[in-house]
């Protein structure tokens, strides 16, 4: 792929050299990181930045209608709108249904718009593994707001958070019990609660349903990062599009604040920080998964099966022959 090429044609906002982007870093090949990387490193000279808004909720809640109703009242600002959203996928077979396209039929069809649906493959955290690189190709692209739909599965999903300026949390009427589990470390790291629904017979219920998290968020110590009201939690209907231009405003609000207090900016340069220290992680266990390594690995356990070497001692010698240097 020609670095030099596809450069400029993102810059100028040209959405399938950015799909050919976007599978070039997500791409495991060897000759492809180092494309990706030279990539990444050309475009982020021009430090272009859009807003980037994580969305989590369970399964049901209606993201993606959400997001497609969202996208739309966005569009219709003049903004260009960007959708990175991750399916789960099979621990069987390994695939994924990619069906987010077809389930925003009109925010496809719109020439602001950009979605691209992404297997999460064993990658935790409810999104892809080059997720966070993908954002950043959005932004080169000239992308307004960048919406970043996670899995909605389970208690990683708060990993979104390290690659957005908002965290959103979509609840569902009367749906407290099904986030049982997962609800004290998402709530935590929530920027604002969109109860979804919020329309027909629904109604009370969702008035209800965000009566009793906005007491939640207040008994939540106050977080350093948050004006004086936030996090708080509001009612909305995708289907209705009702209370989308409210949470926007509040969104915005959010978001002025924190530049003016500098908050914005530390939190961008944590999340550096962070990628950095994920980047040598994943760096170091790639390197356990060379055929020499893997041949390593399966005559150590052979013998902490037997009993020969204790698992750490078998771990300790393990590591110092191949993480090396």
């Amino acid at each position: 792929m020609d670095i030099e090429q596809l450069t400029p044609k993102i810059l100028a906002g040209d959405r399938r050299a950015l799909a050919r982007a976007i599978t070039l870093v997500e791409s495991g090949r060897e000759d492809h990181r180092a494309q990706a990387g030279a990539l990444l490193s050309a475009l982020a000279e021009h430090k272009r930045q859009a807003l980037r808004i994580g969305l989590s909720g369970t399964p049901g809640v209606g993201k993606s209608t959400f997001i497609e109703s969202f996208g739309m009242m966005l569009i219709g600002m003049g903004l260009r709108v960007a959708v990175l959203a991750v399916d789960p996928s099979s621990t069987r077979s390994g695939g994924s249904i990619l069906g987010d396209k077809t389930r925003m039929e009109r925010l496809s069809r719109e020439k602001n718009a950009f979605i691209r649906p992404s297997p999460s493959q064993s990658h935790l955290g409810g999104v892809a593994r080059r997720s966070r690189e993908a954002v950043a190709l959005c932004e080169a692209a000239g992308f307004d707001v960048v919406l970043i739909e996670t899995v909605g599965v389970g208690q990683s999903e708060t990993v979104v958070a390290e690659m957005s300026d908002l965290f959103v949390l979509l609840l569902a009427p009367a749906g407290g019990d099904e986030l049982q589990g997962v609800k004290r470390g998402i709530m935590e790291m929530a920027d604002l609660i969109l109860v979804n629904k919020a329309d027909g017979a629904l109604k009370p219920v969702a008035s209800r349903t965000c009566a009793d998290y906005a007491g939640a968020l207040r008994l939540l110590r106050k977080r350093p990062q948050d004006p004086e009201g936030f996090p708080k939690a509001l009612m909305v209907s995708a289907v209705e599009e009702h209370g989308l231009d409210q949470a926007w405003t509040e969104m915005q609000a959010l978001i002025d604040w924190r530049r003016e207090n500098g908050h914005w900016q530390k939190r961008r340069e944590a999340q550096a920080c962070y990628w950095f220290d994920q980047e040598v992680r994943q760096a170091l266990l790639a390197r356990l998964h060379t055929p020499e390594a893997q041949a390593a690995m399966a005559d150590l356990s052979g013998q902490v099966a037997t009993g020969a070497l204790t698992p750490a001692a078998a771990a300790q010698q393990m590591l110092q022959q191949h993480l090396r240097g």
